[in-house]
Order: structure tokens, then sequence, then C-alpha cells
């Protein structure tokens, strides 16, 4: 027998709210499930909707919340209108976390973030303090990029100099065009270039040899495609790269602060945030445990799903 998925309860099926922000912009916010709301926070370059397959399982007990970050999935036509991205999300998910404590009628909420949805956190925290997140997930993510004499656990770790060379050409290489809406009309090779050095990132995000395959077979472009390839995001991901690139993103002052329970979910072989120094950031924080997964690199949902989505389940119990 067929089920009608018109006649699903309203809790099964996916929905897209949009939630107005300081600046008015309506932001999409993907939204599932019956039960204690619950906000989940992507990474650069992912669509929220990719939690799916984690949360499913769960939304008899909870309602996720998954804001698309400006630029990305399904607000990837909202552009950023400050330089420092960071920030601006921060502001975005502050007045995300208002609307849905004012609507549901609570205190706090649960908030798992991940990679740079977790940095978002880190100037969530600074700007807007803790009193509305119940209790919180880090996901592989420091709350220092550039590497520093006292902090050799920023981005890439001992590769940083040799990747951010590599993103400051690509972004050089980009900025006369700036204004070109069609990633197609890019002269072929800065569209490879800009491809291959995507590539380079994403294999960097991943530790298992299936999840290399995954990542090589969905991003690889053969030159007959590349040539029409509609790349949506470009303009935008090379915007976050140049804040990445020029911002001294340091959250370690507001670390004390964070007295809320913490869960830090570390990638044992994560090549973009060495695990070592993300171990001192648990240590750092008042009140919080971490979870290595050792097989595991940055990309810690490809890499380990179901050690994923069981931890997820656990934080969520907690």
């Amino acid at each position: 027998m067929k089920t009608n998925l018109l006649f699903l309860p309203r809790h099964y099926q996916l929905q897209t709210l949009n939630m107005a922000l300081a600046d008015g912009t309506l932001l999409p916010v993907s939204v599932i499930g019956n039960g204690k709301p619950v906000i989940m926070l992507h990474a650069y370059g992912m669509d929220a909707r990719e939690f799916l397959p984690f949360i499913l399982p769960l939304i008899d007990k909870y309602e996720f919340y998954l804001p698309h970050f400006r630029g990305f999935g399904a607000a990837k036509d909202i552009n950023l209108t400050q330089f420092d991205f960071v920030r601006q999300y921060a502001d975005d998910i502050h007045a995300v976390i208002e609307e849905i404590c004012m609507t549901r009628d609570i205190e706090s909420l649960p908030v798992a973030a991940i990679s740079m949805g977790a940095l978002v956190m880190w100037s969530y925290f600074e700007h807007f303090g803790i009193s509305r997140v119940s209790r919180y997930m880090n996901i592989d993510q420091s709350p220092v990029i550039h590497n520093q004499v006292d902090w050799q656990g920023g981005l890439f770790g001992k590769q940083q100099q040799e990747m951010f060379d590599i993103f400051h050409e690509v972004v050089d290489m980009t900025l006369p065009y700036a204004n070109l809406n069609s990633f197609t009309h890019l002269p072929f090779a800065l569209k490879r270039r800009v491809t291959d050095v995507e590539r380079l990132f994403s294999l960097l995000s991943v530790n298992r040899t299936r999840s290399k395959a995954i990542v090589q077979i969905l991003t690889h472009q053969h030159d007959h495609k590349l040539v029409f390839y509609d790349h949506s995001t470009w303009q935008h991901k090379m915007r976050c790269l140049q804040a990445y690139l020029a911002l001294p993103y340091d959250f370690r002052p507001i670390i004390a602060d964070v007295t809320i329970p913490v869960v830090s979910l570390i990638g044992g072989r994560s090549e973009l945030y060495d695990p070592k120094w993300q171990q001192k950031i648990t240590q750092m924080l008042p009140n919080a445990r971490e979870v290595v997964l050792p097989r595991s690199g940055h990309a810690v949902p490809l890499d380990e799903p179901i050690r994923f989505y069981k931890v997820l389940k656990d934080f969520l119990e907690a």
C-alpha cells in the first residue's frame, strides 16, 4: 500500500520558514520534527538540508531548525552586506534564535554547529552571550583561525601558510571578475583553478577512503561539463575566503564565559584543525567534555555517519 505524502503528519514534512533579520532580510530556515526545538548550523559550502539523514530518526522527539547562511543552500541568492561574514552570520543567528524562543515560549535551546557554523557560534557567544543556548555541540572547529606565536592550532595547522598562499592566489585571480554574475562566462583556465582548489579543500576535509572517493566523484568536472558549469556560489565563496585570510578571528577571550555544557566532537585525523589543539579548547572551557572519533577527518558526518548520529542523539538526550 502506497503512502500519500500529502497526508503525512505535518512534522514529518520539511517546511521552509522565512525569518526576518535585523536588516529586513528574510532568511530561509528549514524546519522538521515535533518536539523540543534544536538548531543545527551548517558548514562552509554546505546546504543545511544535508543534516536530514542524521535527524530524521529523531523528529518524533525534536523539532529541528536548520538556518541557511546567506549565500548558501536555500539562501544562495541572499547577499552579504558586511565584509566580516562571520559577524553577519552571528547577527542573523541571533535573530533566528530570538524568533524561535519567542514563538515557542522557551528561554533557551540546544545548538549543534559544524566547521564554519561553529565559528559563527563563537562569534555569537562573544556578542550575545549564552543565555539563549542551553547546551552546545562544537563539531571540529577551533575558535582561532590564524596561527600565532602562542597558538599553532589554526586552520590547516602546519600547512596553513601553504594553503593560505593558494587561497590568496585564487582570490586574486577572481578579483577582476567580481562583478561577473555568471560562472560560465569566466575564462576556462580560471574556472578550472577555482574548482580544483575547492576539490583540494574538500579532500583535506575527509580521511576515510570511501569519503575521498565520494568527494572525487562529486567535485570533478570534465572539461566539456566545466564549460557550461553553473557555479552559483563561487563569488560568495571567494568573499568568505577573503575574510578568512584578512580578519584575525580569535575568540579565545570569551571561552571562559561559555559556562553552559559543551560537547566537543573532534575528528581524530582532522587536517583542518589539529585534534591536539582542539583538545586544549575543551580543557579551557568551564563545563565541557570531548568525543574524539579516531578515524574521522574534519567532515565528521561524512567520514563517520553512524558515530556522528549517535553522538548527536546522546547530546540531545543529555
